[in-house]
């Protein structure tokens, strides 16, 4: 497998720290809201990714967290009148259904910052022991000056962020690009510290969630939007470089953003839409289809034509399916491990090279085409048909498309046989009874 690391620029072949097994960690939402379409891309990314690797035997042990505590959130339970709780409960359902409807896997281990917080607050006093942090009124920030590698991650240089730099009001930091570990506030939910009673800042508590988790300091796949590169991840290489010498993780693997109709998604532009309104509109199929359609790095514009072309090429391929599946019920044939080797490597090869979803999906419709040659011939070849049909399901498998598989009884397979009896001795009027009942059941 090889995957464009954001650190180094280059496309780098994956090399698990430990052979065989691969530690994965992806940044996961502020649970204040339900989740937006820019939300679920992630989740199709690196479940696809999981996914490509365990098809390859590679154990992985796939972490995303929940940041439940933050102001928004904070503020939304004060508007609301209900406990912070309350709030993160509900929108980690959402987002866990979301999960769900895209066909994708929950993480191995989810864990919440609320239920991370004396660790978190551990590795704060760490860093301000190692002189990477100090203390200001209760307010702990991370000295940025203590990183002399500062930028490495979105390639920008010290000088070159200090001259971009807002000027902040704050006169407590040494340097306008320090950040805060630590908030002191009265506001909301919060925990006593050496310091203050209030609660962490963003930016420290995917670390500490990773290395509570992993139980180590790096990790094979840092993951997550292109929009967390800078500043929450490269603030995550800083700490982890103060506290343990390492950047955190091998690679960092970052996805596109997705616009809508060619422009940006905003709540401002009142173009925001939600993973569940689509999911339920189109399908949670169609929505993956139509995300892994275009190379996870790039840009994603989901229009009507974007999501119209994947529901008609997955009709093309559950035709296919359902076709095959019907010949082989019919001849009474189990289902197959076997796969054709090589329409499989040639889908494994596109998933190798950088997680190139859209020549993958080049190799399914190869299968679906070899599939409806095996169909067409006079003679079916059955096992050639039970291994593509194995093979086209292990495919789908991996880019997160579930089909409903047909279960014919005998009732069905004496009707579908009475069915082309009667087309074939031209008493149409019969035939056309039972086609009726064969597509109400799902069989044509």
């Amino acid at each position: 497998m090889k995957l464009y690391n954001s650190h180094s620029q280059k496309v780098e072949e994956l090399q698990p720290i430990e052979p065989g097994k691969v530690s994965m960690y992806v940044c996961g939402p502020t649970v204040y809201n339900y989740p937006h379409i820019g939300n679920a891309r992630p989740i199709v990314v690196f479940d696809t990714l999981k996914k490509a690797l365990e098809l390859q035997g590679l154990e992985v042990t796939f972490v995303s967290n929940y940041t439940d505590v933050d102001d928004k959130i904070i503020n939304t339970a004060i508007e609301q009148n209900v406990s912070e709780k309350e709030i993160t409960d509900k929108y980690i359902k959402a987002y866990e259904d979301v999960r769900r409807g895209l066909n994708a896997d929950l993480p191995n281990v989810a864990p919440r910052v609320t239920e991370t917080m004396q660790q978190i607050i551990d590795f704060i006093q760490e860093l301000i022991d190692k002189g990477a942090a100090y203390q200001v009124d209760g307010d702990v920030y991370f000295r940025i000056a203590s990183d002399p590698h500062y930028g490495e991650l979105s390639h920008q240089n010290m000088e070159d962020l200090m001259v971009g730099a807002r000027i902040d009001e704050n006169s407590k930091k040494e340097n306008p690009l320090d950040f805060t570990l630590w908030k002191a506030t009265d506001k909301g939910i919060q925990w006593d510290t050496p310091w203050s009673k209030g609660r962490p800042g963003w930016h420290t508590e995917c670390v500490v969630m990773i290395q509570d988790v992993f139980k180590k300091p790096l990790i094979d796949i840092h993951g997550g939007g292109l929009d967390l590169k800078f500043p929450h991840h490269e603030n995550e290489i800083a700490q982890c470089q103060a506290c343990n010498s390492t950047r955190l993780a091998n690679m960092w693997v970052h996805n596109g953003m997705i616009n809508i109709d060619g422009i940006k998604m905003s709540k401002s532009l009142g173009n925001v839409r939600w993973a569940k309104d689509l999911i339920a509109q189109f399908g949670g199929n169609t929505m993956r289809w139509a995300m892994i359609s275009t190379q996870y790095r790039s840009t994603l514009n989901l229009t009507d034509e974007t999501i119209e072309a994947a529901q008609k090429e997955l009709n093309r391929i559950q035709m296919a399916f359902k076709q095959a599946s019907v010949q082989l019920q019919l001849n009474n044939v189990e289902a197959t491990e076997e796969k054709d080797e090589t329409l499989l490597n040639q889908f494994i090869d596109a998933l190798n090279n950088d997680l190139n979803t859209p020549n993958a999906i080049v190799a399914i419709f190869d299968t679906v085409k070899a599939l409806n040659q095996t169909i067409r011939q006079r003679e079916v070849d059955l096992n050639r048909l039970n291994v593509l049909v194995s093979t086209l399901k292990a495919m789908t498998y991996v880019l997160g498309v579930q089909f409903d598989e047909i279960q014919m009884s005998e009732e069905d397979k004496e009707m579908y046989r009475n069915w082309k009896a009667a087309v074939k001795a031209k008493d149409f009027a019969s035939a056309d009874t039972y086609r009726a009942t064969l597509i109400e059941k799902g069989i044509l």
